[in-house]
């Protein structure tokens, strides 16, 4: 048994790795620049604002890493176990890509101290003479080049062992805290001897103090008036009476000590252009007007243009690397205790030192010098080296070996960051990266992340590298706080963190801070970074595996969707807010699979993209014995439902019988207010048949809901749209909106060219001019073809009926009788033959033949149980009821008109009279619907309410 390697504590698991991955590069190259260009006050505020992010997210952190183990990840684990997989891999991503940048950054940087202070003479393509764009693009060509080779042998140590790395760690903390030690034992040396660094200027503009030894024009040598080599700079010759430079001439030249510097001319912000001159404040100056300046080469010029914004997004990657504690929690003895002590003692050790090095560098350094990026002034020295005691090497050689060990850390920690997250399978297209050698360690990852971090060294600038990454670990912070404020706001039972100084205010705060020094630093660049991690999470969302890790936002979105609920309750809805809430009835066929699915494609148009749909269908039998029918019913609405690309929700209703499981489905779908207000079903085709007499029994019922009854001869093919329609005479609100929502469907935007909407309004000539004027006010005539069609639809004289209407209504009355007499119960049949009875003549009743609450014309029905040869006579030679008679006209009439001015409509929309109040006048109410919608392809048969509105107000 081999032994486990030992465990961690907090010094040398926690709080040495952070100290080493947040104090680097920014600091030794950047800091005493920042203060000289944005002043110790803004410096200041910049430094404050993002050790506060840092302290806020590591206080988060804490608490998310104290609710269990954090494996490798760190931070994609923390927020994909707290936030759900999109969020988690989003973000992962971001700090995969931020940690490679920073390699990148790391990099640079240690080329910048190669080329600019170790070893000038080493530059591949040499600076010499060149002034301008030239020696700019010789110095990123010099950068890209050694970069590419560093970046080279660099992989090539993380991929032979990493446990080389690993050992040179302790090396390089060892440099990083020396470099800084000797930087405050030069600050209190200052305040005794100060060391002596002149810088030379000429006017009020500091000079390039190279090429020449005294910081004079002329000197005095054995009473003599020599030239000096600074004259021959600015002179053609050497001679007194060369010809020399104008403003060489008309100014004196001044030799300043760089150090100590004076805090009040430091406290101010000194922002300048590219190519400005690095002047001293105070010093005469004499330029002759409209001059063009000469020998630019030979003064301490701004490289870049300067502003707050930059310096923030330069400066924020100086505080990351918070994190390389939680990563290590595997590690640690006591992970839960070591990460929060650890992490915010280095992230308090660290801020103490870069706020007193703010003040130091400010009272210490004067402003020429700390506003000279490269120390081209102090004889090409390292700014803060000139502070640095016993020696500038003693900074240049620590921040050069402190950067080649963060780049090398970056690069050990970025491909196993990718390597966690191609295992977990989140993002299936990095799945590949997840392999590596046999002892695990990540190859492909390695080689991505190289070539990441290429792309950073290709853009050869450190400044402009910098903000890049500061994005990506800001996202990362922000989503960090974000978890942990979502975790303590829904108070969910698995929250349970053992580190308890935290608040979800606090998480707040630092989700704020975070996006805003996102905007800070680049707007641009926040933008694109957001739109990376949006598009990872889109992609996660809908092709990465689904993960049984919990959801916060789920848990969020559970607790506002309660909240709205409860809101709903308050009230009913506004008619003005008013669309179809479809629960759409469909039926299973022996397979649980949906006999009508076309049906759905039509719900997604009938309601135009928005508002509830619930498919709910019903199953005979009992729960406990077909449950596991109703689950595979549940999945087949499901896929149903995603394959037509409705958005809602699915129901199956077990019960003992249709009718009543299809009264429960009306009755108790939807929630709270978000409940259904239209019941949309398809016409029973074989209602007329014996043995299926109980399916459109079904639906009669709930008079309360909006119904709509699809009568179909031809399914239409919906991906063609249905380009017409039909509008009857109806309850004009509802169907109105109803065609309007219809026409709005966002489906239809690729068939505008040939869409014909057609409304074909029938009504009386006495409304006419009351429709028209209603059609207007409510705005729905516009892109319409409307017509007022006058028919005689109602009966005037019984002398009008046809022979045609008269025999129908007769055939309608003999088969409701036939199937009357067919349907008897089996109760019924028993007590006919048992009963003495049986023969005689049993006291008539008065059978309702309308489907409306009229009465019928008195005369009497025979008996149901009438089956004798006599009874059977009578049948045949009974007289069609009056009522029906005139009602039998009415759809006759009507349907003729609906036929012929709307014959060519791909959908006609039609009013659904209201179903009767006795049952006994049920089968007469399904023939008059046969007649009206006779000759008609595809009905909608609509049934309002009662409550519905038109406003015509805004």
């Amino acid at each position: 048994m081999c032994c486990q390697a030992p465990r961690m504590g907090t010094l040398m698991g926690v709080y040495l790795p952070c100290l080493q991955n947040i104090l680097g590069v920014i600091l030794f190259l950047r800091m005493t620049w920042m203060v000289g260009i944005g002043g110790v006050i803004e410096a200041f505020i910049i430094v404050l604002m993002c050790c506060s992010t840092t302290m806020l997210t590591a206080i988060s952190m804490s608490a998310i890493a104290t609710n269990g183990v954090v494996p490798a990840g760190g931070s994609y684990y923390m927020i994909s176990r707290s936030l759900g997989p999109e969020f988690g891999g989003a973000v992962g991503i971001c700090f995969y890509l931020g940690t490679t940048f920073a390699g990148a950054m790391y990099i640079l940087g240690c080329i910048e101290i190669l080329l600019v202070y170790i070893v000038p003479q080493a530059a591949v393509f040499k600076m010499e003479g060149l002034e301008g764009a030239e020696a700019e693009a010789a110095m990123l060509n010099n950068m890209r080049v050694y970069g590419t080779l560093v970046l080279s042998f660099m992989a090539i140590v993380v991929f032979v062992g990493v446990k080389y790395v690993n050992k040179l760690a302790l090396l390089f903390l060892a440099c990083v805290i020396c470099s800084i030690l000797a930087v405050y034992a030069g600050v209190i040396k200052t305040a005794f001897e100060p060391p002596i660094f002149p810088v030379c200027v000429l006017g009020n503009r500091t000079l390039v103090w190279k090429g020449f030894d005294v910081c004079a024009k002329v000197i005095e040598r054995e009473n003599a008036t020599v030239t000096t080599q600074l004259w021959r700079l600015f002179c053609d010759s050497e001679f007194l009476n060369a010809t020399c430079d104008s403003y060489f001439v008309n100014n004196n030249i001044t030799e300043i000590q760089g150090i100590p510097g004076v805090m009040s001319e430091n406290l101010f912000g000194n922002y300048m252009d590219k190519g400005s001159f690095i002047e001293k404040v105070g010093l005469p100056a004499t330029v002759e007007p409209d001059s063009i300046p000469t020998n630019t080469n030979r003064y301490v010029l701004a490289d870049i243009t300067s502003f707050f914004t930059m310096l923030v997004g330069i400066y924020f990657p100086s505080v990351t690397g918070i994190m390389a504690g939680s990563n290590r929690s595997g590690d640690l003895q006591d992970a839960q205790k070591s990460i929060p002590i650890g992490t915010i003692l280095a992230i308090t050790t660290t801020s103490i030192i870069y706020m007193s090095s703010v003040i130091l560098f400010g009272s210490c350094i004067e402003g020429t010098v700390l506003r000279d990026k490269f120390g081209e002034a102090v004889r090409g020295n390292l700014v803060i080296g000139t502070l640095a005691w016993p020696s500038p090497w003693v900074i240049v050689i620590g921040s050069f070996f402190s950067t080649c060990g963060a780049g090398l850390q970056s690069l050990t920690g970025a491909p196993r960051l990718l390597q966690a997250i191609a295992r977990d399978g989140i993002v299936p297209f990095l799945r590949v990266f997840g392999h590596g050698k046999a002892n695990g360690e990540p190859t492909w990852a390695l080689l991505l992340t190289a070539c990441i971090c290429e792309s950073g060294i290709l853009i050869a600038s450190l400044d402009n590298v910098a903000p890049i990454l500061s994005m990506f670990f800001l996202m990362c912070y922000m989503f960090v706080n974000l978890a942990c404020a979502v975790q303590t706001l829904l108070r969910t039972p698995n929250w349970r963190p053992r580190f308890k100084f935290y608040h979800w205010t606090l998480s707040f705060l630092g989700m704020s801070l975070c996006l805003s020094l996102m905007f800070i630093c680049s707007w641009y660049y926040a933008i694109v970074a957001m739109g990376i991690a949006s598009c990872i999470y889109k992609y996660i969302e809908f092709r990465g595996a689904e993960k049984e890790w919990g959801d916060g936002i789920r848990g969020l979105s559970l607790s506002a969707a309660r909240f709205a609920l409860m809101r709903l309750e308050e009230g009913p809805p506004h008619t003005k807010n008013w669309r179809p809430q479809i629960l759409v009835l469909v039926s299973m066929d022996s397979e649980l699979n949906v006999e009508q699915p076309r049906l759905l494609s039509l719900t997604n148009q009938l309601k135009a993209g928005k508002g509830l749909t619930i498919v709910g269908t019903a199953l005979e039998g009992t729960y406990l014995e077909n449950h596991p029918q109703g689950q595979q019913a549940e999945q087949s609405l499901k896929k149903l439902m995603e394959a037509e690309k409705v958005k809602g929700f699915c129901q199956v209703v077990i019960s003992s019988n249709m009718r009543d499981a299809t009264s429960h489905l009306v009755q108790a779908g939807g929630l709270g207010g978000l409940q259904h207000n239209t019941v949309l079903a398809c016409w029973p085709r074989n209602w007329k048949h014996a043995e299926d007499h109980q399916s459109w029994r079904n639906f009669i019922g709930e008079r309360q809901k909006h119904h709509f009854l699809f009568k179909v001869s031809l399914y239409p093919e919906f991906e063609s749209r249905l380009e017409d329609l039909s509008l009857s005479p109806t309850s004009l609100p509802v169907t109105s909106i109803l065609s309007h929502t219809y026409k709005v469907n966002k489906t239809e935007n690729k068939f505008k060219k040939k869409k014909r909407f057609q409304k074909v309004v029938f009504t009386a000539m006495s409304q006419k001019n009351l429709f028209l004027q209603l059609f207007t006010s409510v705005r729905i005539i516009e892109n319409y073809n409307v017509y007022i069609c006058i028919s005689l639809l109602y009966l005037q004289h019984d002398s009008d009926i046809s022979a045609y209407t008269y025999e129908k209504t007769l055939m309608m009355e003999q088969r409701s009788q036939i199937l009357k007499q067919i349907n008897l119960t089996k109760t019924e049949r028993e007590r006919e033959v048992h009963s003495p009875s049986a023969d005689a003549e049993t006291p008539s009743t008065a059978i309702q033949m309308t489907w409306t609450e009229a009465k019928c014309d008195g005369e009497q029905a025979k008996p149901i149980g009438a089956t004798t040869p006599e009874a059977i006579k009578d049948l045949f030679n009974m007289k069609p009821n009056q009522s029906n008679l005139r009602r039998m006209h009415t759809a006759l009439r009507l349907n003729e008109v609906i036929v012929k001015k709307s014959q060519e409509a791909k959908l006609v929309l039609l009013n659904m009279p209201g179903p009767p109040k006795n049952r006994s006048g049920e089968e007469n109410y399904m023939e008059f619907m046969e007649v009206l919608t006779e000759g008609l392809n595809r009905v909608l048969l609509v049934r309002g309410g009662g409550r519905e509105v038109i406003t015509i107000y805004s």
